[in-house]
């Protein structure tokens, strides 16, 4: 049986180490998991009151419209219902995105590192990658305009950057919208959108109004809490989201999916608590890390890259036997580092011992 031959040199993604995983190889009941960016304190107490309470027929397909949900996060956001498109999780979006806009022949660019799944996606396609280094962390925003040409068709545009937690100014963004073509995708993942405080953080939604090739990408796997239910959406202009639908599978957001995001939009309180718990705890890692000459990039998000000494994988590996499960910077693209989610302050406080003794 033969495959795309674009397939051929990709390899199936990879997860980090379960926590069952590590009890049973190191013998230990003390596991936290710092790997995958999720929300250590869960979902809201609502969410979780509202899903085991509500009837849900499981022998029956979910609503493919999501028209409750539409209309709770159309009104959330105070744009028309018809210019959302829901996926399982915003990375389905993105395949989607690759698979409506990339083909032989195109291009794509994008940042490195950033997230891994444009550029898989877009390999899939067999479309040309065009890669561009961070700048201190950051989208080199002048040198990926430069690699845009007649062949291009979507640019990604990770803010907050993952791995590094870096973003892009409205500023910079404003100027960079400007100047380029407007038959160019512009996807703008804002998957960590919760937790950013800066004030000079742009408001990319109201932006598509100028910009009908602005795709903005969203999730509530992070700051919501609802990973486990795979729930993203992208909102953009009505001519790219009916693009999107005709790739997009009919019933790809599950009923308790929808349910579960619907119920979470309901308490802002919670996420504001989440987003002021995380700046707390991740200021006092950077402090740590500050106290004992680590550097790090400067992060907005719920995870923080930290360089180190010596070789990533090998302090992830050490740091399992102490029962902490982080992402070894070697599998982002950045050698010598390691990406830290921001847990809970009893566990950092653990796990900032341990780093001592693992480096």
């Amino acid at each position: 049986m033969k495959i795309k031959e674009s397939i051929k040199p990709l390899r199936p993604y990879q997860p980090g180490k379960g926590i069952e995983e590590v009890k049973k190889e190191h013998q230990l009941h003390y596991i936290v998991k710092l790997a995958s960016n999720e929300n250590v304190y869960g979902p809201s107490p609502l969410v979780k009151e509202k899903v085991n309470d509500g009837p849900i027929d499981f022998e029956i397909y979910p609503d493919g419209y999501a028209e409750k949900l539409r209309l709770k996060l159309a009104d959330s956001l105070h744009i028309n219902p018809d210019t959302l498109v829901f996926g399982s999780g915003s990375e389905e979006i993105i395949q989607m995105i690759c698979r409506t806009y990339l083909e032989p022949g195109t291009n794509t660019v994008m940042a490195t590192p950033t997230f891994p799944q444009y550029k898989h996606y877009a390999t899939v396609e067999n479309a040309e990658v065009r890669e561009v280094p961070l700048l201190n962390g950051k989208h080199n925003l002048e040198k990926m305009r430069k690699q845009i040409d007649t062949q291009t068709r979507v640019v990604w545009l990770c803010t907050p950057n993952n791995p590094t937690g870096c973003y892009i100014s409205k500023e910079e963004l404003r100027t960079f919208l400007k100047q380029v073509s407007k038959d160019v995708l512009i996807v703008i993942d804002e998957a960590y959108y919760e937790f950013v405080f800066a004030d000079d953080f742009p408001e990319a939604i109201p932006l598509i109004d100028a910009y009908e090739n602005v795709l903005v990408l969203r999730t509530f796997s992070k700051a919501y809490g609802l990973a486990g239910l795979r729930v993203g959406y992208g909102v953009g202009s009505k001519d790219v989201i009916t693009n999107l639908n005709k790739i997009r599978g009919p019933f790809n957001v599950t009923s308790i999916g929808q349910m579960a995001a619907y119920f979470a939009l309901e308490d802002q309180r919670y996420i504001d608590r989440i987003k002021a718990k995380n700046v707390e705890v991740r200021s006092s890692l950077e402090h740590f890390c500050n106290q004992h000459g680590l550097l790090f990039d400067k992060s907005e998000t719920n995870f923080l890259l930290i360089h180190l000494p010596t070789s990533g994988i090998t302090v992830s590996e050490k740091l399992l036997t102490y029962g902490f499960i982080v992402r070894p910077g070697e599998l982002l693209g950045v050698p010598n580092s390691i990406r830290v989610t921001i847990g809970k302050k009893e566990d950092m406080d653990a796990f900032k011992v341990a780093l001592l003794e693992c480096i």
